[in-house]
């Protein structure tokens, strides 16, 4: 699968999403390939931002234990992969939508990627260009759900099932994000 195929995840239909379920990715690997190295990313920024620059990017940002942060942060995110593995499944079918248990865990791993890489904005040292590249990241995840779950269930465009099922399994995601963040603030 070519880097432009990826690219087009968040705004495709069935092709790009059909090809991947095709490959048929192990969760292990899944874990390994992707969900390991993509959430080593924000902690390690984190790191970076808040022993590099930590004041001039935000007040008292500095003045954090950003050790212990960044390694629970990233336990954190390694069990988020796991949890959203099993919610969507739980979701989709609770809502009486097909997929595979394999696939579920095909599209906890995609979904959260946009997020990920939305922190290599901490590399600058400017609040407004990290909200910025979450708010993208955030959109892009969303539409990353959607679009990943309406092909791996062989549902058609603008299926409202999909929709509902989708807005579920973003709002108990961005409650997980925001109990991180918060986790980041408290310490």
């Amino acid at each position: 699968m070519s880097i432009a195929k990826l690219f087009r995840l968040p705004f495709s239909g069935n092709g790009v999403w059909l090809e991947l379920q095709r490959q048929n990715f192990s969760i292990p690997f899944l874990a390994w390939a992707v969900v390991v190295p993509l959430s080593f990313l924000p902690p390690v920024l984190l790191y970076y931002a808040g022993t590099h620059y930590g004041a001039a990017f935000l007040a008292g940002f500095a003045d954090k234990e950003w050790r212990f942060i960044t390694t629970i942060l990233f336990l954190a995110e390694l069990l988020t992969f796991f949890v959203m593995g099993w919610l969507i499944r739980a979701v989709l079918e609770g809502d009486k939508l097909e997929i595979s248990y394999q696939d579920s865990f095909l599209l906890a791993a995609v979904a959260p990627i946009p997020l990920w890489l939305s922190s290599l904005a901490l590399l600058v040292p400017v609040l407004a260009v990290s909200v910025v590249a979450v708010a993208v990241g955030m959109f892009l995840s969303c539409a990353l759900v959607y679009q990943g779950a309406r092909s791996l269930c062989h549902r058609s465009d603008n299926d409202v099932v999909t929709m509902s099922a989708t807005y579920t399994i973003m709002a108990a995601s961005l409650l997980a994000w925001g109990i991180l963040m918060a986790m980041v603030w408290a310490f």
